[in-house]
């Protein structure tokens, strides 16, 4: 069995959605699998900012913002934020049609306070109250701050939200020659979620710059999601497994699933395909 590149996302795969700790079988899944010679890399579409807690696990390296920065070992080799001309047109566009925006720059994101806002007061509506206490949660978790608090930093990656797939679907007519959207299922809370990219990466070309970077071919690389924005990493890795407690969209399209983040599903599956076995 020869060295394999392990690639994890980090929101509801090796960590529930929002927090920096992982089950600590997951941690011993990943040390054993680095003794053996194996690698083991973040893939997110965290930025570094929020990634960052992570890394004292001494991982072998990350693929951040959804593929715009990556670093391999200590060497930073892809850095690619969106040109000034882009960021304003996007952002504008976004704005305009009553998108909710969080944008994601290399170490900070900043998002629009017009959704809690919105959220509070419809509070009664719904599981609106519950979605508020979960934004909540997670903008300090990650320490995503306010929209006002955004001084022109170069940006990476834009995190969508709105109540009609219309707005997206006109956002995307505006923007798709220059930007992927990846549009997650609608949530039981009645909002349509999504992620704008630029069209020169994502989380698979992100895999592919480290297999180069390391001169390891593809057919050495696993793939660990939950979400559709993990597809296109799961699509280039050899192998892909998805979390049980991932979407529907993905399990279909991944070769594998394990047992939930939550129900040690990273060391099973490392357990199962080998990745704890000497190369």
């Amino acid at each position: 069995m020869g060295r394999k590149l392990i690639f994890l996302d980090i929101d509801g795969t090796l960590t529930k959605p929002g927090c920096n700790e992982p089950p600590e079988s997951a941690l011993r899944a990943i040390r054993m699998a680095q003794r053996q010679g194996h690698k083991v890399f973040l893939c997110t579409g965290r930025n570094y900012g929020m990634l960052k807690p992570l890394l004292k696990y001494g991982f072998d390296g990350f693929i951040s913002s959804s593929g715009g920065y990556i670093v391999c070992g200590r060497e930073e080799i892809y850095d690619c934020p969106m040109t000034e001309e882009q960021k304003h047109k996007a952002m504008d566009i976004l704005k305009e049609n009553g998108i909710y925006r969080t944008v994601e720059c290399r170490d900070g994101a900043f998002t629009d306070e017009a959704f809690k806002e919105f959220l509070q007061g419809h509070a009664g509506e719904g599981g609106n109250s519950e979605l508020l206490r979960w934004r909540r949660q997670l903008e300090d978790s990650l320490n995503i701050q306010p929209m006002a608090n955004y001084q022109d930093e170069p940006i990476y990656k834009i995190v969508m939200m709105c109540h009609k797939i219309e707005q997206m679907e006109t956002a995307r007519e505006l923007l798709g020659e220059e930007f992927s959207f990846c549009v997650q299922e609608p949530d039981s809370y009645g909002f349509i979620n999504g992620e704008m990219l630029n069209k020169s990466f994502d989380k698979g070309q992100g895999v592919r710059r480290i297999c180069r970077c390391l001169g390891v071919s593809l057919e050495n690389t696993v793939a660990f999601g939950d979400s559709m924005n993990d597809w296109e990493m799961m699509e280039t890795a050899a192998l892909s497994i998805c979390m049980d407690n991932g979407s529907q969209a993905l399990k279909k399209l991944a070769d594998a699933v394990c047992p939930s983040v939550e129900e040690d599903g990273i060391y099973t599956a490392f357990a199962r395909y080998h990745l704890l076995d000497a190369c």
